[in-house]
């Protein structure tokens, strides 16, 4: 006897695959009904399943038990429809089965639905925390779906290419031992072992550098990572990583490599073919021409020093400031008062928090006008220009204070122009190396250094000997992905000899107790013949927003958290009950807000 596969008991196609070379083919389709439409005594329902929508055909003259029954039917309901491919008499090219229609012979209601909160339409009315409370009826809207479909895809295409490079998928553990050098761990309290604690990681660092000790040479995973942090549009509690390590390699060896997978990715999922190397830039390069450690190159607005051409003329805003910072926005002198006030508001919001903003402007008939000229002569003026090569009809806009706090406002701004100039093309797309990160980064408020990066990121060789002297200049073999401002990916050659380890963790702070209490797993696995090593880390949330041309992570992500870190829909995090506190040894102490 043979046994029918339950997809061709319930249809014989799907809603997005027939056309007009099935025409006169009795078929069975099953979905949700997306739409209801009656015109002339006849009735027209959108049935939409994962593949598409196809309209189906109800006439009054015809069946008129069926016709009654489609009365019934409301949006939402699952419906199985048996009928015949027709072509459409008044077709639907945006569609790919908007040449045929189903004249409907038999219809079967599977299940009905009451209904749904807002519209499962690609431009809905539901808000984002009632599409996020009903996420499993937002999945049903085609362009959530599309983002997930492009995420799989995505995450096969990488299997293949760094399965093609030797490398193997391996899984780490999810349930580790909490090192809080880095942001916060979510902790997870352990029923057998009362008192303990596991965390969730917030990546797989010390497994990987693990298995390299283990000689797999290459390994990756596309692996979930987990951060306790304030969230933003490009940050969620929990994350995807693809994660990699390689044994016996150089940073050249890893940005070849790495290279070759951002290439693959554009040239197969986006058909777009990168023929030239990627650019490179230092750290120290891109704070001082960019304002930040992730440039956006899509446009050029580089920010330029003016410390020394703009002191000592009596304006105390300059004369007192560490740093005079400008950038020469193209084309933008004939802005209005209204629009440089627009701009000046942007600046001292707490997001930018610079206390007001200077403009100059090169008007197209030759004159130059200012907010500071009352301090500074035309001749002044023109020669803060010439440092930053405007012509006429350009505008500079001019920032002063800390230094690097205000190449951060300048950064912010340059940004900011660069949308309003409509210089950020989602269809662009620059990618670059930024190398020579800091090794350390010190902390003013507790008076010692932290690891930029993290405490096994290796130094430069030849800056070994500045651990004695100036720790704070000490450079990193560390680098970082970025394409249009966004950091996708970094990662550092490691540290595998254990007297620059017990160096780099004195210099942290950590007691030799410390270290070992942390780190004592690895440290003991080093002694044990570590290769030299190094990896990096992608932020595969990223690279599909990126790919699909938003702005937020959340919206790639199946079920995302919102901005509180809270799930809606299950309505989590939530209180366990006294049992489970009782059984972890625990209690819950309210703390006064």
């Amino acid at each position: 006897m043979k046994i029918l596969n339950q997809y061709f008991m319930y249809r014989t196609n799907t809603c997005g695959e027939l056309n007009i070379s099935h025409i006169g083919q009795n078929v069975t389709l099953a979905g949700w009904v997306q739409r209801i439409r009656e015109l002339s005594g006849m009735t027209f329902i959108d049935l939409r399943d994962r593949y598409g929508i196809t309209q189906l055909v109800f006439t009054e003259t015809g069946n008129s038990a069926l016709y009654k029954q489609i009365g019934e039917l409301g949006r939402e309901y699952v419906v199985q429809a048996e009928g015949k491919v027709c072509e459409r008499s008044s077709k639907n090219n945006k569609i790919p089965t908007g040449e045929i229609e189903i004249v409907v012979e038999r219809l079967t209601v599977l299940n009905s639905a009451v209904t749904p909160p807002f519209t499962i339409e690609d431009e809905t009315d539901g808000g984002d925390d009632l599409r996020m409370k009903y996420r499993y009826l937002d999945l049903r809207r085609s362009a959530v779906r599309r983002n997930l479909e492009l995420r799989h895809h995505m995450a096969q295409e990488i299997r293949r290419y760094l399965d093609s490079e030797q490398f193997l998928e391996i899984e780490t553990p999810v349930l580790i031992k909490s090192t809080p050098e880095g942001a916060r761990d979510f902790v997870v309290p352990s029923r057998m072992n009362q008192g303990l604690f596991y965390a969730l990681p917030q990546s797989p660092q010390s497994f990987k550098q693990i298995l390299m000790v283990a000689g797999f040479d290459r390994y990756f995973q596309i692996v979930k990572c987990f951060r306790d942090e304030d969230l933003r549009a490009d940050r969620q509690p929990e994350f995807t990583q693809i994660d990699c390590e390689m044994s016996f390699v150089t940073q050249e060896d890893i940005l070849d490599i790495f290279e070759g997978l951002v290439k693959h990715m554009f040239r197969t999922v986006k058909g777009i073919t990168f023929n030239q190397p990627f650019l490179r830039m230092t750290f120290d390069e891109a704070m001082n021409s960019y304002g930040n450690d992730k440039p956006d190159l899509r446009f050029e607005m580089k920010i330029h020093e003016l410390t020394d051409q703009a002191k000592g003329s009596g304006f105390s805003v300059f004369d007192n400031a560490e740093y005079i910072g400008a950038i020469c926005a193209t084309g933008c002198a004939a802005y209005t008062r209204k629009q440089l006030d627009e701009l000046t508001n942007f600046v001292k919001r707490p997001q930018v928090g610079a206390q007001g903003l200077i403009y100059v402007k090169f008007n197209a008939d030759g004159s130059v006008q200012s907010s500071v000229d009352k301090f500074f002569a035309a001749d002044k003026l023109t020669e803060w220009g010439k440092t930053l090569n405007a012509h006429a009809g350009d505008l500079l806009l001019i920032m002063a204070g800390a230094h690097r706090k205000t190449l951060g406002q300048l950064s912010e701004l340059r940004l900011e122009m660069g949308t309003r100039c409509g210089l950020r093309d989602k269809d662009t797309f620059v990618p670059l190396w930024v190398v020579d990160f800091p090794l350390f980064e010190w902390d003013n408020e507790i008076q010692r250094f932290y690891a930029m990066h993290h405490p096994f990121t290796s130094p430069k060789p030849e800056d070994i000997p500045l651990f004695e002297s100036d720790p704070g200049k000490i450079r990193a073999n560390a680098y970082d992905c970025v394409i249009n401002g966004v950091e996708l990916g970094g990662g550092s050659i490691r540290i595998h000899d254990a007297v620059l380890q017990q160096t780099m963790f004195r210099t942290l702070g950590f007691t030799p107790e410390q270290a070992e209490a942390q780190f004592g797993f690895l440290m003991n696995a080093f002694k044990y013949g570590a290769p030299p090593h190094g990896g990096i880390a992608f932020g595969f949330d990223r690279l599909v927003s990126m790919f699909a041309g938003l702005d937020s992570i959340r919206d790639v992500i199946a079920f995302p958290k919102n901005n509180a870190g809270r799930d809606v829909m299950t309505d989590s995090p939530s209180p366990i009950s006294a049992e489970q506190l009782k059984e972890l040894a625990l209690t819950v102490k309210k703390i006064d807000s």
